[in-house]
């Protein structure tokens, strides 16, 4: 139940931190960074739906999931919905621009470090390893 509110409560400073970057910066730094918490945001969002899952895994479904809108805006479909909605305009967007796979690939690479750091066995509030728990398991004894 912890790491779902963790991850719920990253999607919550996800969000706040694409609003402050639309609020204080314009230009091409303020997309790119837009693209990349986009990709964080949905790597989250993965977190929060199978909390369990290694960091690994959830960076990867994120950035799966971000290409593939991309990619999917060379059909001209997002485009034709986002048209009638402001939902699919948030998710989807409307236009294919190539270096958007590059930045929502640095975004999944942040989301990545910061959730393996934050759950790797050193980090702050982890259990300390003991010796005995290094050791391998032996069955059938």
């Amino acid at each position: 139940m912890r790491a779902r509110a963790v991850a719920a409560g990253a999607a919550a400073a996800t969000v706040l931190a694409g609003l402050g970057v639309r609020a204080f910066m314009d230009g091409d730094l303020a997309k790119y960074a837009g693209d990349a918490l986009y990709t964080v945001l949905i790597c989250a969002l993965a977190a929060v739906i199978a909390p369990g899952a290694r960091p690994v895994v959830t960076a990867g479904a994120g950035l799966t999931f971000s290409w593939v809108v991309e990619l999917l805006q060379l059909t001209g479909v997002p485009a034709e919905l986002s048209r009638h909605s402001t939902v699919a305009r948030l998710v989807l967007g409307s236009t294919f621009n190539a270096p958007d796979l590059l930045w929502y690939a640095v975004g999944a690479g942040f989301a990545w470090a910061v959730t393996a750091l934050a759950t790797s066995p050193a980090s702050p509030g982890s259990a300390p390893r003991t010796s005995a728990s290094r050791r391998p398991r032996r069955h059938g004894r």
